[in-house]
């Protein structure tokens, strides 16, 4: 199949269907292989795809270039551009990835449950492929290894949709990933990437491929997973906003905070694991918030800070209601005092995503209603909102963070890629 780029409008020559289905049939295919490979064969490809993404890295960076040089012509923002940007760190990051992926123990066949009826029936409840996975994402580069390695430890084969801005980029990629699957012998189709930018390719995963595609997992912005959630005909695995809380608690230590909420929000703050909103206890505003909000602003962060916020210093900006809900992805941050744990929860029930909350305080008993109570994919205690990422959770990776709570919740990793079957064996047993 020829490749044929639409970078912007539509083409209404373009026959989509006829490029979606043979992906489809190919990766159906490929998924019944992949269902019983072995765990040696899977390994085997996922090291040599690492070895592949080594070996290219000045041709991935390279191509990278291609994708960046575009942006900055179409004026992306800079949490944007930080989110496309692949350096040869961050080349060495995803071949690591992948060798943390190939370490991990293979989730296929694994037996979840086993117990032995009165009529001697054995009854195991046994872990198995999802079958095929359409993953659609923007920006990222790097979800193309990511998903594509996921996929294969969890014996999954996977449609990757990347967005425009990662053309180049998620190609040169997913070139190594098949470098890899050739090397091991498994199906090519076991890892294939939608080779149009064509928006209505997305439209036909979503709409057209239910016999083939089993679950979509959406990674992007809001308006791209509130597309997938309104118009997927298969389960989908998302969150819609990654809408982050770091409180400080009364009994938080200062130096402790001041280090944990200046990480949550600057080390990375395209991801969605960055703070978005730091809470902090009206017991503690008179030592706290001053050296906090001088820490943020000094690190070039625009504090929005309700009224008590803006008498910390003369530089924070007023918040308005829009801000409590607000996913920035850039060096802004909202801030807020409230009436202890209770009204910090309060407020992250009301605006939250259900993403990503972290409490700061040396009492546990606090702690623990924190934790208890808040609905949240992931929560932490004494520790920054960045960690919320599958890497590291010891998973390798991960697709996403899902908020959900069927199925899958929080880091999407090779267990979360799997469902189960149950096996009965019997000795003759009819029932009567």
């Amino acid at each position: 199949m020829g490749v044929r780029l639409v970078d912007t409008a539509d083409d209404d020559s373009l026959d989509i269907a006829g490029v979606m289905a043979p992906l489809g049939a190919d990766a159906r295919a490929a998924a019944r292989v992949l269902a019983t490979a072995s765990t040696d064969d899977k390994n085997a490809a996922l090291q040599a795809m690492a070895d592949a993404i080594r070996n290219a890295s000045a041709m991935l960076v390279e191509a990278n270039r291609d994708d960046l040089d575009a942006a900055h012509e179409r004026g992306l923002s800079p949490a944007l551009i930080d989110r496309l940007t692949l350096t040869p760190d961050r080349v060495e990051a995803m071949a690591r990835g992948i060798e943390e992926i190939a370490a991990l123990p293979d989730p296929v066949g694994r037996t979840l449950a086993e117990w032995t009826r009165p009529n001697g029936l054995d009854i195991a409840r046994v872990a198995t492929p999802l079958g095929v996975i359409g993953v659609i994402y923007e920006s990222r580069p790097n979800v193309t290894a990511d998903a594509g390695a996921l996929c294969l430890k969890a014996g999954n084969a996977v449609i990757l949709r990347g967005g425009s801005d990662s053309w180049h980029s998620s190609r040169a990629i997913h070139a190594c990933l098949v470098t890899g699957l050739k090397a091991a012998g498994l199906p090519e189709a076991a890892i294939q990437v939608v080779p149009t930018t064509d928006r209505a390719a997305v439209g036909y995963m979503l709409a057209e491929m239910a016999d083939t595609i089993d679950v979509i997992v959406p990674r992007g912005g809001k308006s791209l997973v509130a597309r997938v959630q309104a118009e997927a005909r298969v389960p989908v695995f998302a969150h819609l906003e990654g809408i982050c809380h770091v409180y400080v608690d009364g009994d938080a230590d200062l130096d402790m905070a001041r280090q944990i909420v200046l990480n949550a929000k600057m080390r990375r703050t395209g991801i969605c694991g960055a703070a978005e909103t730091l809470l902090i206890d009206k017991a503690c505003a008179r030592t706290h918030l001053g050296p906090i909000v001088e820490d943020l602003l000094e690190a070039g962060c625009e504090v929005r800070g309700d009224a008590a916020v803006q008498t910390a210093d003369p530089r924070v900006v007023p918040a308005s209601e829009e801000d409590w809900s607000t996913e920035y992805l850039d060096k802004i941050i909202s801030a807020k005092i409230v009436d202890g744990v209770e009204g910090a929860i309060a407020h992250i029930e009301t605006y939250g995503s259900h993403h990503t909350e972290a409490i700061v305080t040396n009492d546990p008993q606090t702690a623990e209603a924190f934790l208890n109570e808040i609905d949240s994919a992931i929560l932490l205690w004494n520790a920054s909102t960045q960690f919320a990422d599958g890497g590291e959770f010891g998973m390798g990776a991960e697709i996403g963070i899902a908020t959900g709570k069927l199925h899958a919740r929080g880091p999407v990793g090779v267990e979360q890629l799997t469902s189960f079957k149950y096996v009965v064996r019997g000795t003759g047993q009819t029932r009567p």
